[in-house]
């Protein structure tokens, strides 16, 4: 029987992860009446690098923590840690690549952790992680209709 391979884990989970996390800001945006990132003068762009970097973050630290022998629940705070980080970073710089000054984007930088959106990633990132691990860590392995079984 195949298990479930680090490799996919991570696939899965990172598309988990960005699924999570657009759903989870247009929810919250639209519940909250506050945009995602509120600071006038900086726009979609900031906000697409600033997704692009946390999901390639959350990559690399889900293939990084899966490729071991027997991953630890651990890496999910590494990977919250290092999503908000490359969020943040992906902020700043497409602010400035967008023509926003320094000031400007250090004040999205400073809206968008201050705010509830910062913890709503925290917690994508967590879950998404999580279940990654789960998937390797428990041998999973794909679903099987009853006549499958060779076993019978």
């Amino acid at each position: 029987m195949s298990r479930v391979q680090p490799r996919m884990a991570t696939a899965f989970s990172t598309v988990g992860f960005f699924a999570l996390l657009i759903a989870s800001f247009g929810i919250g945006s639209l519940l909250l009446d506050v945009d995602v990132i509120a600071t006038p003068g900086v726009g979609v762009l900031a906000g697409v690098l600033a997704a692009g970097a946390a999901i390639g973050a959350f990559l690399l630290v889900l293939w990084r923590g899966t490729a071991v022998a027997r991953p630890t629940y651990r890496v999910s705070g590494v990977a919250v840690v290092a999503t908000v980080a490359a969020y943040l970073a992906g902020l700043w710089i497409g602010a400035v690549v967008q023509g926003a000054d320094v000031g400007l984007a250090s004040a999205a930088v400073g809206g968008f952790v201050t705010s509830w959106f910062v913890l709503v990633l925290a917690v994508c990132a967590f879950v998404a992680a999580w279940a990654g691990i789960a998937l390797v860590r428990t041998r999973a392995q794909r679903p099987r209709w009853r006549w499958e079984n060779r076993d019978d």
